[in-house]
């Protein structure tokens, strides 16, 4: 749940060495029972996309009752309440540096009563999760890396110890985004007792899942609050599935991450925009030969349904909500619904009981991209349970190309820092759509705010019209960040966060589009961000019903002739020739299971 990105290194405290999915040399390297918990990718559902900060016990329960009537069946099975369940007086996605905390004599959180009144008398979380577990489900939650600030203002005694809050609270090292905690100084007495009983408390509450957040980035300065989270949890006695948030997790940090958590995000919080859910596809690819059973790389929840308090429902098109079922379950991804549930429409319980979907994040192997041939993406995986193949085909191009071939101008990279700004002035009279895009460039920790400065049509009778005169036709930017940007009463153009794409229908009588486009000098960071003005025409606008994606099916699973299934239409195609070509529509997706044909059948 961060609202900004940011990235200590300590050498591994055991010497384990990981390679070929085994885990070193059994003589050498301990048992890493943890891994056990998580044989495949955790599926659940999760607060923070619905809800923000503000779910109840009430709605709590409506989750799990609904999850055990009509998704566990299929393989779901974690009910987890996310961030301030401790805050009596949370109201939305944001954080409040005046917020009282409810938390016990030893500054460790307790659940805010008037939300989750079950938790009076310091009962906690007990029958919550005791009502979560006689559904035959998981009950899981939410926990900020550190100690309250509260509990160190007050400086309150440490559980078992001589030590106090003041004596452990690291101030240096503390979340940018939340208020509510300090870092806890590992190198201090009593660091890692107040961890620990921190996480004998949830095992007593009878916590079977737990995020942690504020922990995977900066990963190397976190990584000794990673590796004292991990003991605390294995000295509590109780199996607790450890994921890590928020992301981008350092990928240098594989070989630590996987023998300390069992998933952790890959991303920053991943929502319903395209752009979005286009980068994660080389995230995914990037972290695929450090996935291992019980330790997974994490895409982020699935913001499918009624989300964002009940404002609306995932703007993402059914073509797109397959790409994200798709990419999650060939990548195995864990896959969090963040939906209300009790809100499920019949197209979205289809996308989460699809068995022969599901099985793919489950149960396969040998997961790997194929190709990236300009947006057209192929992944694979093996069935082992007969040797089947799957084939997973994207089309995550758009029907008009936003890539600097297709662009009208083109910036190149823009560093952060550079005070020079890039004009545009191009052609415009034969267009029909304008669109502005910022790419970032390489990669760095952070967002770069970019700025359209003074952007206006040029019209054929000499006069201008402002840009932001009109409404645009679609805005897809970090953090829903588009903007008109005002100095004061004064516009000054068009703002974002990159990556961001601003679409306008252009105007009759327009003949050229001039604005001048730069990084917000007012931003301090690393990064850089490329432009690119591309004008949609009738010549390089497609508006057909997708694209063929070509793969030799014989040589995929190693000699023909082949047989096809449609996953997601439970559709046998019969056998197919050497080219499988099918057509795949616009940011939409297709899953198959491949079936080596006896000879002469």
């Amino acid at each position: 749940m961060s609202f900004m990105s940011s990235s200590r290194s300590l050498l591994l405290s055991s010497a384990v060495v990981l390679g070929g999915g085994a885990l070193g040399h059994a003589a050498e390297a301990p048992r890493l029972t943890f891994l056990e918990w998580a044989p495949t990718p955790p599926m659940g559902w999760n607060s923070w996309d619905c809800f923000a900060t503000t779910v109840t016990e009430e709605q709590t329960k409506a989750q799990a009752d609904f999850m055990a009537a009509h998704l566990e069946s299929h393989g779901w099975q974690y009910v987890v309440v996310d961030i301030q369940w401790y805050e009596p007086g949370a109201k939305d996605h944001g954080y409040r540096a005046d917020a009282v905390l409810t938390m016990d004599a030893h500054g460790r959180l307790q659940p805010a009563t008037n939300r989750f009144p079950s938790a009076e008398g310091g009962n906690g979380f007990k029958a919550l999760s005791s009502y979560v577990h006689g559904l035959g489900l998981k009950f899981g939650i939410h926990l900020m890396r550190g100690i309250p600030r509260q509990a160190v203002e007050r400086n309150l005694p440490i559980l078992g110890t001589e030590y106090r809050a003041q004596d452990i609270a690291d101030k240096v090292h503390v979340c940018p985004w939340n208020p509510d905690m300090y870092g806890v100084d590992m190198a201090k007495p009593g660091a890692q007792a107040y961890y620990d009983s921190v996480f004998a408390l949830l095992a007593e509450w009878g916590v079977d899942y737990v995020k942690v957040d504020d922990l995977s980035r900066p990963y190397f300065q976190n990584q000794p609050e990673v590796e004292a989270i991990r003991r605390a949890i294995d000295k509590a006695g109780r199996p607790m599935v450890l994921s890590l948030s928020p992301g981008a997790t350092d990928l240098r940090a594989a070989d630590h991450v996987t023998t300390h958590a069992n998933l952790w995000r890959i991303s920053d919080d991943f929502w319903d925009r395209w752009l979005a859910l286009r980068e994660q596809f080389g995230r995914l690819a990037n972290w695929n030969p450090h996935r291992r059973p019980g330790a997974w790389p994490d895409a982020d929840m699935l913001p499918l349904g009624t989300i964002m308090q009940g404002a609306r429902t995932t703007r993402f098109t059914p073509d797109e909500q397959l790409t994200l079922m798709t990419l999650w379950s060939i990548a195995r991804s864990p896959l969090m619904h963040g939906g209300d549930l009790t809100k499920t429409d019949a197209p979205t319980l289809a996308l989460l009981t699809n068995d022969e979907v599901l099985a793919v994040n489950q149960r396969s192997t040998a997961n790997r991209p194929l190709f990236d041939r300009d947006g057209l993406v192929a992944w694979t995986a093996k069935d082992p349970a007969n040797g089947d193949t799957y084939l997973a085909l994207f089309n995550a191009r758009d029907r008009v190309q936003l890539v600097p071939a297709n662009a009208r101008h083109d910036s190149g990279a823009v560093a952060v820092g550079t005070k020079s700004v890039n004009a545009i002035d191009i052609e415009v009279r034969d267009g029909r759509a304008l669109y502005l895009a910022a790419e970032p460039v390489g990669e760095f920790d952070g967002f770069v705010p970019v700025l359209w400065s003074e952007p206006r049509w040029m019209m054929a009778d000499g006069s201008e019209v402002p840009l932001t005169a009109g409404a645009w036709t679609r805005a897809d930017a970090q953090w829903d960040s588009a903007k008109i940007a005002k100095d004061g009463e004064q516009v000054l153009g068009l703002g974002a966060l990159a990556s961001a794409v601003i679409e306008y229908a252009v105007p009759a009588g327009a003949v050229r589009f001039r604005a001048a486009a730069g990084v917000d000098p007012k931003h301090e960071g690393p990064g850089a961000v490329r432009f690119l003005t591309v004008v949609g025409t009738a010549a390089n606008t497609d508006e057909g019903p997708g694209l063929p994606i070509e793969v030799d099916l014989a040589a995929l699973v190693g000699g023909g002739p082949v047989r096809v299934r449609d996953l997601w239409r439970h559709a046998d195609l019969g056998e197919q020739p050497g080219v499988f070509a099918p057509v795949v529509p616009y940011h939409g997706a297709r899953l198959y299971r491949l079936t080596r044909a006896a000879a002469g059948k």
